[in-house]
């Protein structure tokens, strides 16, 4: 099944033209969605998590979400915007791949652009099925801009770290990006971003097929080390709302890895197990975050993995006590 994408001015793409399948238009729709990303809330992070440079660089994407300005489509037009100061883009899907902007919403992001006059989008001579983007004298004052309101918004997000930290912290951030997009992502909440959406592709990727997220470790690995659990509290040791708790808990009822039984303790209440299958399924994941672990230790060199999750720890600190010491001290086995 195929999707007719739209064009400037009300044509259609032909045949002869991209398409996009289902799955790539709604894909970040079956991620992870915004109410997720947002559910975190203060309080003592899970000590078995806190090991995982993944784990808190989502806390800390969740923590500057929260703190955001505006809708993520101001933040997409402002990497496009940026990237586009180095010069004419020539293809607007390979600049879309580059910033780790699904194909469809850069449709829309460009549209926007184009219609308030900052970017301008004509046919590519060498290739008619592609895009040039260029920027316009609108688009570079926007530009300008947008570079004082992100620099005031970043300031406030890092004001836990030494003036020095902070170009520390984008150095090792930017490794965790794709090669081609080290260079055209800047800025702390942007790098924390891109290199968030990048992790949980390369986590969930390893995970294909079998009915899991890298988001359900920290669920499962709790509930096999206490047991059962009401939800109430695995709510508390996750530090995430109610509802989220109850969004992946669902989740996990459904694919047969928790059982919803009685409470020993209270008979009144519920309590969350995992079955046979959820031990078995944790083993994967498991599996799938060492893994995804040890990558990211890679891309990060020799002691970067250490002095990014103390960094990251820093951030969480206001929130969640005791996350800078954790950060600094915890190490996986």
């Amino acid at each position: 099944m195929t999707i007719v994408r739209v064009e400037p001015g009300g044509g259609t793409r032909g045949p002869d033209t991209e398409t996009v399948t289902l799955t790539e238009a709604v894909g970040e729709a079956v991620t992870v969605t915004e109410a997720e990303e947002r559910a975190e809330v203060p309080g003592a992070l899970p000590e078995a998590l806190t090991g995982f440079v993944g784990y808190l660089l989502r806390r800390v994407f969740a923590r500057f979400a929260a703190s955001s300005d505006g809708p993520e489509d101001d933040s997409r037009e402002f990497l496009v915007l940026d990237a586009l100061t180095g010069g004419d883009w020539a293809s607007q899907l390979d600049l879309a791949e580059r910033l780790g902007i699904n194909r469809t919403l850069m449709v829309g992001v460009v549209d926007r652009l184009e219609g308030r006059g900052q970017v301008r989008r004509t046919r590519n001579p060498d290739n008619r099925r592609q895009y040039i983007l260029s920027l316009t004298d609108e688009g570079r004052s926007a530009m300008e801009a947008g570079r004082r309101a992100v620099a005031e918004r970043d300031a406030r997000l890092t004001a836990a770290l030494a003036p020095e930290q902070v170009p520390r912290l984008n150095t090792l951030l930017a490794r965790l990006l794709p090669p081609g997009a080290q260079d055209l992502v800047r800025g702390t909440g942007h790098l924390v971003a891109q290199a968030h959406h990048r992790l949980r592709r390369l986590g969930d990727e390893k995970l294909a097929g079998t009915g899991l997220r890298v988001r359900h470790y920290g669920p499962l690995s709790l509930l096999a080390t206490s047991g059962p659990c009401p939800q109430q509290r695995l709510a508390q040791e996750l530090a995430i709302s109610g509802p989220a708790t109850s969004q992946l808990v669902d989740e996990l009822v459904a694919g047969g890895m928790v059982h919803r039984g009685r409470d020993p303790h209270d008979r009144r209440r519920h309590a969350l197990e995992l079955t046979e299958l959820g031990h078995t399924q944790l083993k994967r994941v498991e599996e799938a975050v060492g893994v995804l672990a040890a990558e990211t230790a890679e891309l990060l060199g020799p002691g970067g993995e250490d002095e990014l999750r103390a960094l990251l720890g820093r951030l969480l600190g206001p929130a969640h006590p005791g996350a800078a010491e954790a950060a600094a001290t915890t190490r996986r086995d």
